[in-house]
């Protein structure tokens, strides 16, 4: 019955699609779990209490809990009762989740399991608030044994009442799919477990360090599912979004391994798994508490090759910070063409052969800053410094992209970065121009890109991040420098390089 009913609700789902513009779906984040992702997401969940409380915060069509009643009616520990609390807002859609309820209530009554369904035509977040809080006079709220979850995904703004009412709950984050994953842990008793479909930006970064702080103090990873393409997921909302899977525990004991699996799609059939060290994906003594997906089980892993870096920017004492000139806050300012009392200002698009070639004529972006009492705050001393680009676009093959500003081919005395690039120093001043060459050689090369791909999710690079990654020691680095000269070395040429002088063992 569930099986049919799940071809049904596929139907539905790209029916609902076709119906609603793709423009309101992103307007609310609303993206329906295809049938073949709720499936596998259910089959994560282990065998459990006998009387099971399943929780579904945004459910949809109910097509996840109606695969995870059915998971747990198979299983070979029965369960004696199961009660599905779900939460739906969406007028249009609520008479298909009432229709899932029913089949559900019916296949559980069928196998013997007593079954109760409630559907809750109100805010999640709201509820879910008032649930969780804490209060002398508050009635204990019954804990779920399970969550199961594809939270919306949109970003939060800051003058709404709901960012106020996260804010006074001690909830801080930017996105609504981390409050919702937030608020469900809190509803889990101990034990209690969570299976989820998020984008993977909430692994690193500073915008959820307060999320990633409450979920790895109170859950522990059992299983982590990554797909190989970010198309496949959601592929025919044209959603192109880093996804992954989770499987989670409430409890504060963490496991020794955690499992993570790979496919490329919604081929289930075929996925790869391996189980690894749970300290080689958050790794104990990170403040930040980074969570690392490109990790293998075996050792030539970019995480373990990364290993013959030794160093670190403090180590070096190297800096890295984002461009001061914030180009919309300074646009009076701002000149397409050099004149006379301005000085350069430098973009992504004066990036060519790992270099900064300035000004470029055809661009759209203004060349020069006005140099005043206004804009002095915003620039630094010529001098060699590497830069890198601060955003991607989601197809492009590399992540981090760097080039040296030269103070050789520009003739000034002062330069502005803009804000959509990072730059490393010395003291807020240039680099020695053997180190700053050695530096952006080395963040242009393939295993270094790869590293920054295991723990970022999304298609910036954060001056944090950068901090984060492990460097040449100084002397390899100025080994390394020897090799660029007027253009950076292609691809295959810094591939190489990076393999003699830094992971031949030899240093």
């Amino acid at each position: 019955m569930i099986i049919e009913q799940l071809h049904a609700l596929d139907h539905i789902r790209e029916s609902f699609n076709g119906a609603i513009s793709r423009a309101d779906r992103f307007e609310i984040g609303q993206f329906l779990t295809p049938a073949a992702i709720a499936r596998f997401m259910s089959s994560m969940f282990k065998s459990g209490p006998r009387e099971v409380r399943i929780l579904d915060p945004g459910a949809g069509t109910g097509v996840l809990f109606a695969t995870t009643v059915e998971t747990l009616l198979s299983q070979e520990k029965r369960t004696l009762s199961i009660e599905v609390v779900a939460y739906e807002t969406d007028s249009a859609i609520l008479p298909y989740l009432e229709e899932t309820m029913k089949r559900c209530h019916s296949l559980c009554i069928s196998n013997g399991v007593e079954f109760h369904g409630i559907i809750k035509r109100e805010d999640f977040v709201s509820a879910a608030i008032e649930e969780t809080r804490e209060s002398l006079f508050a009635v204990p709220v019954a804990r779920f044994t399970h969550v199961i979850l594809n939270p919306p995904y949109k970003k939060i703004n800051r003058q709404t009442a709901m960012s106020r009412l996260l804010y006074s709950s001690d909830i801080e984050v930017g996105n609504l799919y981390a409050v919702f994953v937030w608020l469900s842990m809190l509803l889990l008793e101990p034990c209690g477990q969570m299976v989820a479909i998020t984008p993977r930006s909430f692994c690193n970064g500073p915008y959820f360090n307060k999320f990633r702080a409450a979920f790895l103090n109170m859950m522990s990873f059992k299983r982590i599912h990554l797909f190989g393409s970010r198309k496949k997921a959601f592929g025919d909302d044209n959603v192109l979004q880093e996804n992954i899977i989770y499987h989670a525990i409430r409890g504060i004991e963490k496991p020794k391994s955690v499992t993570i699996s790979t496919s490329e799609g919604l081929d289930f059939n075929k996925v790869r798994s391996f189980s690894v060290p749970y300290s080689r994906v958050i790794h104990p003594h990170d403040r930040d508490m980074f969570i690392h997906l490109g990790v293998d089980n075996t050792d030539t892993s970019p995480a373990e090759r990364m290993k013959g870096f030794s160093s670190s920017l403090k180590k070096l004492n190297v800096s890295v910070s984002t461009g001061r000139v914030v180009d919309f806050r300074a646009r009076e300012h701002l000149r397409q063409h050099p004149q006379q009392d301005t000085v350069p200002l430098i973009y992504p698009c004066h990036f060519e052969k790992g270099f900064v070639t300035w000004p470029v004529e055809s661009g759209k972006k203004p060349n020069a800053i006005e140099l005043s009492a206004e804009t002095s705050d915003l620039l630094v001393e010529a001098g060699f410094y590497v830069l890198t680009k601060r955003f991607s676009s989601k197809e492009q093959k590399r992540r981090v992209m760097a080039a040296i500003y030269d103070p050789a081919r520009i003739d000034t005395r002062l330069v502005g970065f803009e804000n959509h690039l990072n730059y490393f120093h010395k003291q807020g001043k240039g680099l020695p121009v053997d180190l700053a060459r050695g530096l952006a050689l080395y963040l242009n090369s393939t295993i270094a890109d790869q590293y920054f791909r295991l723990f970022s999710g999304h298609t910036q690079v954060n001056a944090t991040d950068l901090r984060k990654m492990p460097y040449p020691t100084h002397e390899q680095l100025l080994r390394l420098g020897a090799y660029v000269e007027e253009t950076m070395p292609n691809q295959e040429t810094i591939d190489a390089i990076i393999e003699k002088e830094c992971l031949n063992g030899d240093q």
